[in-house]
């Protein structure tokens, strides 16, 4: 029989025993009653996992395991019962759990599966149970996901930014989501979101207008998203838009997930210095409170790991996968201070992007890594200009790293720069960084020789994206950290929809024998527009 592990009812990790077990499907303590269809709980968005780690001799173990979230949600209060095995029929159980799923969290909930066994597949099964007093149950909800290897391993995954952006919803003339269902198809180990995972900013109307006279694309749409985000149902309900895709859906099913986040999942270029007070769409005007209520709604529907009630909101976070990679996900929105002209001569508040407390934390990490290959997975890029209109005297104001002007670091990029340099002098090899926002892909290069700033080691920045928005491009350089455009590819028009090919993920391989890396640039239809092989130094 499963232990009842008594979650309260406010969201709180489940750290699940992974002992063996045996058994039928999910036994509580007395019959379950199946009761019609229009009495049952539901599941309606199944599982998603994420957060696939590996756990270095933690919680007890006397050897490497590894972990990963599962996360869903409830169409009502409900107690949900878990199992997981490593054989699809489920034949024995590896393991079982229980959680309640209240409304205090939109009935969105996680089990932390902690103690499973490297490189392997792991089955999950879930059932909902009524709370009302009549024990009824929803279907099983079903799905499977790999865990990291221990020893050096073939290791694939994919990543990519930007769903559901620009008033390109769920079509169901033009398919969906298509990109989810190519990504699948290529048969990842994990998927890192980049950020936008949303756009609360954007709502979805029932209709658009193709560019060019080219026909009417039209959207499922709901309430929640027929406008801007301003209450917590609201975000919520930008969330649950996005899982009514059956491309997604699917995708959600088999491949585990990391996720960060940028600025759509509050409004566009949101910062300190975001005002509101001309924007005739929001009623809304204050963006702290807007803020926290999407904070709330991330922390709801990522498939992300908990870290307790004092860091509860924290997106920054190392993800292990054994010897030959290990992956380092950045915040550049929580803790940046005033999108402003960016030219500060002295690093202080007004020039935070990481925030020196998340920089240190950065640096400590890369020193530490004992992987082969450091990935820093950031949501921005950092030698792109990305505008954020004009400051009240009229100079340019940004919103990413880059200033426009080059030269020597000034405002943000005074972090960048003491990042690069403390790699360099640390002598640490094989860092990578992978990005999205721009809505478009390319492959960067960074050289001290073309740069104004020089203490570093080149490295490659690649840039995916969008999954399922409007693509456009291409943004303009900043010389400051020498950047090179290798590669880029963009649309033929600013905000082309989905239903033209430039919608663009990137796929990394790294070879277990020569430790190589390969990173690919594709198309959603799965075609290779670049790839770029990086040998292990």
């Amino acid at each position: 029989m499963p232990a009842d592990l008594h979650l309260p009812t406010r969201r709180r990790l489940l750290a699940a025993s992974a002992g063996a077990a045996t058994g039928s499907l999910l036994l509580p303590w007395a019959p379950a009653v199946i009761g019609s269809d229009n009495t049952r709980p539901r599941l309606p968005y199944g599982l998603q996992f994420g957060d696939p780690d590996l756990d270095h001799k933690h919680h007890g173990h006397s050897k490497d395991t590894a972990r990963t979230v599962v996360w869903t949600r409830a169409d009502r209060p409900a107690r949900l019962y878990v199992d997981w095995s490593y054989d699809s029929g489920f034949a024995s159980l590896a393991g079982s759990g229980t959680l309640l799923l209240h409304p205090s969290d939109d009935g969105t909930g996680r089990v932390d599966l902690t103690g499973l066994p490297p490189g392997r597949r792991v089955h999950v099964r879930a059932v909902a149970e009524s709370l009302d007093g009549t024990r009824t149950r929803s279907e099983p909800a079903t799905g499977s996901f790999v865990t990291p290897a221990a020893e050096a391993a073939d290791i694939r995954f994919v990543w990519g930014g930007d769903t559901a952006g620009q008033g390109w919803g769920i079509s169901p003339n033009y398919g969906g989501m298509l990109t989810y269902r190519t990504m699948l198809a290529q048969d990842p180990a994990f998927f890192i979101h980049s950020g936008d995972t949303i756009y609360a900013d954007g709502a979805i109307a029932p209709s658009q207008a193709l560019p060019g006279g080219a026909g009417t694309w039209t959207n499922i749409t709901t309430p929640e998203k027929s406008k801007v985000a301003e209450t917590l149902d609201e975000f919520r309900g930008n969330y649950r838009y996005n899982l009514m895709d059956e491309h997604l859906l699917a995708f959600n099913r088999e491949v585990a997930q990391i996720w960060q986040w940028d600025d759509h999942e509050v409004v566009n270029n949101w910062s300190d210095a975001k005002d509101l007070s001309a924007d005739t769409r929001y009623a809304e005007k204050s963006v702290a409170l807007l803020t926290a209520r999407a904070t709330q709604a991330f922390r709801d529907y990522a498939p992300m790991r908990a870290r307790g009630d004092s860091e509860r909101d924290r997106v920054y976070r190392r993800i292990d996968h054994g010897p030959l990679l290990e992956l380092f996900m950045i915040d550049m929105r929580s803790y940046r201070g005033p999108n402003s002209a960016n030219l500060q001569a002295s690093y202080g508040r007004e020039t935070f992007f990481l925030g020196p407390e998340q920089l240190a934390w950065l640096e400590r990490s890369l020193r530490e890594s004992k992987a082969v290959w450091k990935v820093i997975c950031a949501d921005m890029p950092i030698g792109l200009q990305v505008p954020d209109g004009r400051t009240a005297d009229g100079t340019a104001r940004w919103e990413a790293v880059s200033n426009g002007i080059g030269g020597v670091p000034s405002g943000r990029e005074l972090e960048i720069a003491k990042l690069l340099s403390s790699i360099r002098h640390a002598r640490i090899r094989n860092v990578v960084w992978l990005t999205a926002d721009v809505h478009y892909c390319a492959a960067h290069r960074y050289l001290p020789e073309r740069a104004a700033f020089k203490d570093f080691d080149p490295f490659w920045e690649f840039v995916s994206g969008p999954l399922h928005a409007g693509a456009f491009g291409p943004n303009q350089t900043d010389d400051t950290f020498g950047l090179e455009v290798v590669f880029q590819k963009v649309p033929r028009v600013q905000n082309e929809p989905p239903s033209d090919l430039n919608q663009f993920f990137g796929q990394v391989d790294i070879d277990a024998r020569s430790r190589a890396m390969t990173v690919s640039l594709k198309d959603r239809a799965g075609t290779t527009v670049f790839s770029q092989v990086l040998p292990a130094s």
